[in-house]
């Protein structure tokens, strides 16, 4: 709340350099703010008396926005990749699609690899499950194993996720 927004009959004053300036009454308080060409924020309402401050509120609401948006661009959103196996890969399309999951590792984001079973392949779950623990010995060194190769309906999943 500010200036006139204020509902208190005392306030305890903070002056616009932070010195403590006592408890004096409301209406002396949006004076000196006034005054000195400023406003009066409530910085602790809930307190006996409310706390009150003398400051500019634009360019205190200008620099909270700035920190806000500079936490924002500085903060990594970790993506989900996913990397599509089959339990029949040949040797070139693995190291392929190995590239591709380190490179996902590399820039910090989490991996999905997954072996998808057609047909009858799915009596034979152990194949694509040497498949996954491939991809995972050959990543060891920059990546942790967040789950471990699970069978999901005709799927086998398992998700890496960087050191």
């Amino acid at each position: 709340m500010i200036n006139e927004e204020i509902r208190a009959k005392e306030v305890r004053l903070i002056g616009g350099e932070g010195e403590q300036l006592g408890i004096v009454p409301y209406r002396e308080a949006l004076q000196m703010a006034v005054d000195a060409n400023l406003d009066l924020v409530n910085v602790a309402p809930q307190a006996k008396p409310p706390v009150c401050r003398i400051m500019d509120y634009g360019k205190f609401r200008y620099e909270q926005q700035k920190k806000e948006k500079e936490a924002r661009k500085n903060q990594k959103v970790v993506e989900l990749k996913e990397v599509r196996f089959s339990a029949t890969i040949d040797e070139h399309d693995f190291q392929t699609k190995l590239r591709n999951v380190l490179k996902f590792l590399n820039e910090q984001d989490k991996v999905k690899c997954s072996v998808r079973f057609r047909g009858r392949e799915i009596t034979h779950a152990s194949i694509g499950q040497k498949v996954l623990e491939r991809v995972a010995e050959e990543a060891k060194d920059i990546c942790v194993v967040e789950r471990r190769p699970k069978l999901e309906g005709r799927s086998m999943i398992m998700i890496l996720s960087p050191k």
